[in-house]
């Protein structure tokens, strides 16, 4: 196995237990995150991302699988999270397909490709499935997950 495919099982392994401290340990301090939900974070924003979806997280399950390299600087890999929406007590089975950069033993690039309507049907019910597919539902999706990550952020400044 090469080093870039040891990286993603050290991320995913991680993730499995809700360690967040070992995940962003493989990310480079100027890492770039894209998903449908969050969109572009960087740096300490996508660290605290992560912090914050972990120490969220009910009835969390993961599996992850088919790690690819791409090339000598790319690789991806499938991923599902199986956990509790904390928001509404909706379970959630979200299918992932992660692509990640590498340089000098860290992850600088990662984005996660998955269905936001299909997402926002699991996680927010009746109106998700009826409105989750329109630009509306989306903006309001994202922009409330945007608000709860800068929340938790300053949080641990103050904290």
């Amino acid at each position: 196995m090469n080093d870039n495919k040891k990286i993603i099982e050290r991320f995913y392994s991680a993730f499995q237990k809700l360690d967040y401290t070992t995940m962003n340990d493989c990310y480079s301090d100027d890492i770039i995150f894209s998903d449908p939900v969050f969109l572009t974070l960087k740096g300490d924003e996508v660290k605290s991302m992560w912090e914050m979806l972990c120490k969220n997280a009910k009835d969390f399950s993961l599996t992850f699988s088919d790690i690819e390299d791409v090339d000598e600087e790319y690789a991806t890999c499938k991923w599902v999270a199986k956990y509790t929406f904390s928001k509404t007590g909706r379970k959630v089975t979200n299918n992932v397909k992660a692509f990640m950069r590498f340089k000098d033993g860290k992850i600088i690039e990662h984005s996660d490709a998955f269905r936001l309507s299909t997402w926002i049907g699991q996680a927010l019910g009746g109106k998700g499935v009826w409105f989750g597919w329109t630009g509306f539902m989306k903006r309001a999706v994202q922009k409330n997950a945007r608000k709860t990550l800068l929340n938790f952020m300053e949080g641990k400044t103050r904290g």
